[in-house]
């Protein structure tokens, strides 16, 4: 058992989502992007977060640091529902809860200086000023890898990796406990990926930070991910460690998304699954299990209800008829 997994089992839980939704109104037809989320995360923990564009993940990241105003549920930092808190007082929690944005071109301000950029975090919460300031401006861009001489310079002038370590050294600025990291290596260059993985392990293990980590590519997710949460049309399939999901994955789903993981050695096969058919829109959702339309496995029982949400093994959770 891995020290994380000892620290599941006897630690309060940093972060707890219960029964989290969240819908928008398009058209004059309600979405749900996110419906019915339940999760907790322990400290110094890195959870996963996957499934194919547009099934909710990075909305959830948003509704749980209270970037997107949830629908229901509630969101308990250290106990405490933040949903539930007026502006002033969340002020508090939102030095304790950060994001990294996807896109490092759009999410800084390229009339900005990186010095302004990091910067403005510590001017908002009035942290520190003056010398100490700029002391722990250059503290930090020394701690994603960057220098002092790039302090002047703007965004434009950075390749997308830089800008994601000035992304990163940012939200850190506040010495959070919690980064919701969305989608932090899907718009750098794969060479640069595992460079942006690793400082994130890194500065984990140095800071003991806690994460939610969404992204695509489940290898890396895999890698960096003590758990992961399989989701599809904003709904949970499936929740396991990551050696156990990878290894032995129970929702069809899930293993469809598994099969398409390329195994580095070319003497080892494995059987491709292809899902058929498109997913469908989140405003008209199928009835019963969001999944029937696509899945090998559908029965005539998940037409009709929603599979429960249950334990089938030891810290293994899914969401299907074929273990309810």
């Amino acid at each position: 058992m891995s020290v994380v997994e000892k620290e599941v089992k006897t630690k309060t839980p940093l972060i707890e989502i219960k029964n989290l939704s969240k819908s928008f109104t398009i058209g004059g037809q309600e979405l749900k992007a996110v419906n019915n989320i339940s999760l907790s995360i322990q400290p110094g923990e890195t959870v996963g977060l996957v499934g194919e564009s547009g099934c909710g993940k990075s909305t959830l990241g948003k509704t749980v640091i209270r970037l997107h105003r949830a629908t229901s549920g509630e969101v308990l930092f250290e106990g405490e529902n933040i949903l539930s808190l007026p502006e002033k007082p969340m002020k508090k929690f939102r030095k304790e809860m950060q994001i990294i944005f996807q896109d490092p071109y759009a999410s800084l301000n390229p009339r900005m200086t990186v010095e302004e950029l990091i910067g403005e975090p510590l001017s908002i919460h009035k942290i520190v000023t003056g010398k100490a300031k700029k002391d722990r401006i250059k503290e930090l861009i020394l701690q994603v890898g960057l220098k002092p001489e790039h302090l002047q310079r703007y965004p434009h002038e950075f390749s997308g990796g830089q800008r994601q370590r000035i992304g990163i050294a940012r939200s850190l600025a506040l010495n959070p406990k919690f980064i919701v990291c969305d989608e932090p290596i899907s718009a750098l260059d794969v060479s640069i990926q595992a460079q942006v993985v690793n400082l994130l392990k890194q500065l984990q293990q140095e800071l003991g930070l806690t994460y939610l980590f969404i992204a695509h590519d489940l290898s890396m997710v895999k890698y960096i991910s003590d758990r992961i949460l399989v989701m599809y049309l904003g709904n949970m399939m499936e929740l396991a460690d990551s050696e156990t999901l990878s290894r032995e994955p129970l929702h069809p789903y899930t293993q469809a998304l598994m099969s398409a993981v390329p195994i580095p050695d070319p003497e080892v096969k494995r059987e491709r699954i292809v899902l058929e058919g498109e997913v469908p829109s989140p405003l008209n959702p199928p009835s019963g299990c969001v999944f029937r339309t696509r899945c090998i496995h559908a029965m005539d029982i998940c037409t009709k209800q929603v599979p429960n949400w249950k334990e089938v093994k030891n810290g293994h959770f899914t969401a299907c008829h074929l273990y309810n």
